[in-house]
């Protein structure tokens, strides 16, 4: 018979399990110096999720299949957006540190920059949402491996609402790196690549 020892269920004393508001949000590296590190203001965050595609081959009258490519859907992060820090204007100069310039005042014999990969990866830096327990340990880690910004979302007004202004940022990223509990603890990762 199994051992209930440690079954949250029936056992008050057990550890709790994973809450779907316990969790934290960090940018690491990023351009932006505000952006940097802890951002208790982020309201929601979506987990990474991962698909996969299939082959398939035709034999006689049966059909077999194959997993195929790997693809990483996008990471979604809702903010409040305070008045200090300003997160919303954080993340607009975000968005200049990728390369991009508003047509309106560019000096056209000079700036010929755009938009590029390297620039948009290093202006975010690393992207890490974690769960926490409810001491505020890490119980499991998603780091997204070259993340950039492919949507931002600044919110609605309404006369009408008495809610807090939030900022919405849409993160595409190459894959994403998982760390358990024991990973964790020694250092070591378990990534899954594309």
């Amino acid at each position: 018979m199994a051992d209930n020892t440690q079954n949250f269920w029936t056992n008050a004393a057990a550890r709790d399990p994973k809450r779907g508001f316990r969790f934290r949000v960090s940018f690491t590296g990023g351009g932006s110096t505000s952006l940097n590190g802890i951002l208790w203001y982020a309201k929601k965050a979506s987990k990474p999720s991962v698909s996969f595609s299939e082959a398939s081959h035709q034999y006689l009258n049966h059909t077999y299949y194959w997993p195929a490519r790997t693809e990483w859907s996008e990471v979604d992060i809702t903010f409040v957006d305070p008045v200090e820090p300003d997160v919303g204007g954080s993340l607009a100069d975000l968005l200049i540190a990728a390369g991009y310039r508003i047509p309106a005042g560019i000096n056209e014999d000079t700036d010929f920059s755009s938009v590029s990969k390297s620039n948009s990866v290093s202006a975010l830096g690393t992207v890490l949402v974690e769960q926490i327990d409810e001491d505020g340990n890490a119980v499991e880690e998603w780091t997204l491996n070259n993340g950039w910004i492919k949507e931002l979302t600044f919110g609605d007004l309404d006369y009408s609402s008495d809610d807090l202004t939030e900022v919405t940022m849409k993160i595409r990223y190459d894959w994403a790196s998982f760390a358990s509990p024991q990973g964790l603890n020694t250092n070591t990762r378990f990534t899954i690549r594309q």
